[in-house]
């Protein structure tokens, strides 16, 4: 159920072990051929059809369209919240469900800049109610739930930014945003100095904006990854669900 449309009487008579799901995404720059809305548009759909799925067993907040986005600010369009900033925000949020008595809460993300803010909230909600036994603080990023779908030919096998994955979505979603991305050359993703972790900005990896294969889209491809990752997100909020209320395992 979506928490925008209730009142505040309705919201007082839910099950406080009902999980809330606060979806977090962003405005930023998606190279030369997708809209500055890309990961909003995209993470919104997957919680449409997960919400579809679960109706009455979980309650979604509404999208926020806000990020971490620093790193594309040299890329004209980008909005981005500062880092600490944007901690203390996503701070807020949970707190105000743990403040009206809710006791599962989960960030589900849907921009690579938000991994690390998302994770650095919950460890320090976690450590500001240390006395509680009876919380479970989650961060899952939506593509990183479940196996790539194999019934389609993915050139990639993990998500870039404006690639081939979030341009099928987009193509399937919204086609007429999309540009012309059968032209847009490909951006290998490189591999850093793995497995330390390098800090970056978009132009150490890209002048095009873009990481990956977006010539390689499709509509149905589209369709695959959606589906793919809506299931991802129904079965982690449904260990949510199943979750006994003080156990480590979920």
């Amino acid at each position: 159920m979506n928490l925008a449309d209730l009142t505040s009487t309705a919201v007082d008579g839910l099950s406080r072990d009902l999980p809330v799901i606060i979806p977090i995404a962003a405005l930023e720059q998606h190279g030369k051929h997708l809209p500055l809305f890309t990961d909003s548009f995209l993470l919104g759909e997957i919680v449409r059809r997960a919400a579809l799925e679960l109706r009455a067993t979980a309650l979604f907040a509404p999208l926020m369209w806000l990020g971490n986005s620093h790193h594309h600010l040299d890329f004209p369009g980008t909005l981005s919240a500062e880092p600490r900033l944007y901690i203390d925000l996503l701070n807020g949020l949970a707190g105000n469900f743990l403040q009206h008595g809710f006791r599962r809460v989960l960030f589900l993300n849907g921009h690579g800049g938000n991994d690390i803010p998302s994770r650095q909230s919950i460890f320090e909600l976690r450590q500001r109610h240390r006395e509680r036994r009876d919380l479970v603080l989650l961060s899952a990023t939506y593509w990183t739930l479940g196996p790539p779908p194999s019934d389609q030919p993915f050139v990639q096998s993990a998500m870039g930014h404006a690639c081939e994955w979030e341009t099928s979505m987009m193509l399937q979603l919204a086609p007429q945003l999309v540009g012309d991305y059968q032209n847009v050359p490909s951006v290998e993703f490189g591999s850093a100095f793995e497995p330390a972790v390098r800090g970056w900005i978009t132009l150490d990896r890209t002048t095009e904006g873009h990481i990956g294969e977006p010539g390689a889209a499709s509509a149905q491809k589209g369709e695959a990854l959606f589906h793919w990752f809506a299931a991802g997100v129904v079965a982690l909020i449904e260990r949510m669900i199943r979750w006994d209320g003080k156990s480590w395992n979920g």
